[in-house]
């Protein structure tokens, strides 16, 4: 440690330590050799890369400290006195990278954000504390208090990160500044930011980074360019992320939760829609708020972190769907992606007749024949023809083999996606026991923007759990569906699709914790397959993702 006492320092303007050693530098009594001048330079210029901790007080004349190089600082404490020093309006930290070599540019910033910094200044009778320690906010949590348990009118602590109640005298806010001197707070609400316990507003920019992680925000042009930019962001660990394309944790036993929302982030109308909230202002539903929160969350470039938590939306799917999808409970993608885009439906339209951003882009339509057999030998036939919509189309797999090969290893038996679309030509026949004995037929007739097919991989009944290891072989690209599905206007109707999410179940059936959901998903700026599963992103390659035992796949209409 080294302690430079005011007399040793009062001549220099320019401090420079490059000490291997030194990791704790004081600076105590500092005067600058400007103060008595009537035109004086109040900076304080300091150099000191290896140096850990730094801490200032009772200096003169100064008003901004410039940190020029400080590479390893991740520490800096700075005390002022207003009667000691009457001329200090305010203190500045600065990382100022505009005079080093382009190799220092990326420390000096990364060094920006897990900065400690502590700097109080008493003016008049105020006194005003700025602490903020970035690394411990996570504003992906439920906004309760950690003392009352109540959601209204909550404050995060900027210097612990821990929510608190109101920030009047008997609020928990408050108390908290007091009891442990973290005085630095922002409302969940409003965002504004007060100093406790003075509780004067604190109006500074700097703080427009943390105020933009606890709502992100973007404006219509930003959105447009979503699909172009493929540019990289920086969270504040140094780890490299790309928006959209973020990881979310498995709370517990929600990785059927994460492969739905990564597949509809690739939606690009669905995503675009949430991501402005005034588009859906008009819902009252917590759910579709928590959807668009997330949402702009995991295409937000100005993260603190490269993944996010669904906790909040998470929280909305118990209580919208009585508990049928729950934390702690494994689940089918399937249907929860079914049962999502039906809530959200209904909660988006402003009337029971009128349509949504779900109906617009994922809606088809089906013509069913069904032939229902009576009479004591069934031979009194009644044929009903109806159309109805549909949001997806599920897919009959083939049997799996009984026996195994000569090399004693089961047979896993192959199918072209093609062979399973001839269900919706109107002429394939399936046999159906329930409600009634019926021979259905089904024919598409209108295609939806988006489509989305699941493989009807598991059978279940009372005692037991099976799942089907049939491979499907399907195209990523140029899926021609004219040839399969007989449209009733296949001149007019764009029937050329690409796939954009592929959702797979890896292991056995996941009664007692067994099996496992990832999700292939694909980026349009760059044109590249990433592999999801979970906090984990990878980049992977089209012929991998064919390789795989599909569950759930999205495809997008060409244009």
């Amino acid at each position: 440690m080294l302690v430079l006492p005011g007399d040793e320092t009062g001549h220099y303007k320019n401090l420079i330590i490059d000490s291997a050693s030194l990791k704790k530098l004081v600076i105590w009594g500092y005067r600058h050799p400007g103060y008595d001048s009537e035109y004086h330079d109040d900076e304080l210029r300091i150099f000191a890369p290896n140096v850990l901790l730094l801490e200032i007080k009772e200096c003169l004349g100064i008003k901004k400290i410039q940190l020029t190089n400080v590479s390893s600082l991740v520490d800096a404490k700075l005390d002022y006195n207003q009667q000691d020093s009457p001329d200090v309006e305010s203190l500045l930290i600065n990382l100022d990278s505009e005079n080093l070599e382009s190799e220092c540019y990326e420390a000096i910033c990364s060094v920006h954000y897990r900065l400690r910094i502590q700097a109080s200044v008493c003016t008049h009778d105020l006194l005003m504390i700025y602490v903020t320690i970035k690394d411990v906010l996570d504003f992906d949590f439920e906004k309760f208090c950690s003392v009352s348990l109540s959601n209204f009118n909550v404050y995060a602590c900027l210097v612990c990160g821990k929510y608190y109640q109101g920030r009047g005298q008997k609020s928990h806010a408050y108390t908290h500044s007091l009891e442990v001197g973290h005085h630095v707070y922002i409302s969940l609400q409003t965002e504004k930011v007060y100093c406790l316990p003075d509780g004067y507003e604190i109006n500074d920019p700097s703080l427009d980074d943390i105020r933009l992680v606890l709502n992100p925000r973007f404006s219509r042009k930003q959105v447009e360019q979503l699909d172009k930019n493929k540019q990289w962001s920086r969270a504040l660990d140094g780890s490299d992320y790309l928006p959209g394309m973020v990881g979310l944790n498995n709370i517990k036993d929600t990785d059927f939760v994460n492969v739905t929302i990564q597949s509809l982030m690739r939606v690009t109308p669905l995503r675009d829609f949430f991501l402005i909230p005034e588009n859906y202002k008009h819902s009252k539903s917590l759910l579709v708020h928590r959807f668009g929160e997330l949402t702009r969350r995991i295409w937000h470039p100005r993260n603190f972190k490269g993944q996010v938590s669904p906790h909040e939306f998470l929280r909305a799917v118990m209580q919208a769907s009585e508990k049928r999808f729950q934390i702690g409970v494994q689940s089918d993608p399937v249907k929860f992606m079914s049962w999502l885009l039906d809530t959200l439906h209904k909660d988006l339209r402003t009337s029971k007749r009128s349509s949504s951003i779900i109906n617009q882009w994922f809606q088809g339509e089906l013509e069913v024949v069904e032939e229902i057999h009576g009479g004591a030998e069934g031979n009194n036939v009644v044929t009903e023809t109806s159309r109805m919509p549909f949001l997806m189309l599920g897919l009959d797999l083939p049997p799996p083999p009984l026996f195994k090969d000569v090399m004693e290893k089961n047979i896993i038996p192959q199918v072209p996606l093609f062979n399973l679309l001839k269900k919706f030509d109107g002429e394939f026949v399936t046999e159906v026991v329930r409600p009634c004995i019926a021979r259905m037929r089904y024919r598409v007739t209108r295609l939806p923007q988006y489509l989305i097919l699941h493989m009807h991989r598991f059978m279940e009944n009372n005692s037991f759990k099976e799942k089907n290891p049939t491979l499907v072989n399907f195209p990523v690209k140029n899926l021609e569906l004219k040839d399969y599905i007989l449209l009733s206007t296949p001149k007019e109707e764009k029937s050329q699709y690409d796939l954009i999410a592929n959702v797979v179940h890896d292991g056995g059936v996941h009664d007692g914790g067994e099996g496992s959901y990832r999700v292939s998903v694909h980026r349009k700026s760059e044109q590249q397959w990433y592999e999801m599963q979970d906090l984990h992103v990878s980049e992977t390659l089209p012929q991998m993702v064919a390789l795989s035992e599909a569950y759930t796949q999205i495809y997008e209409q060409q244009r």
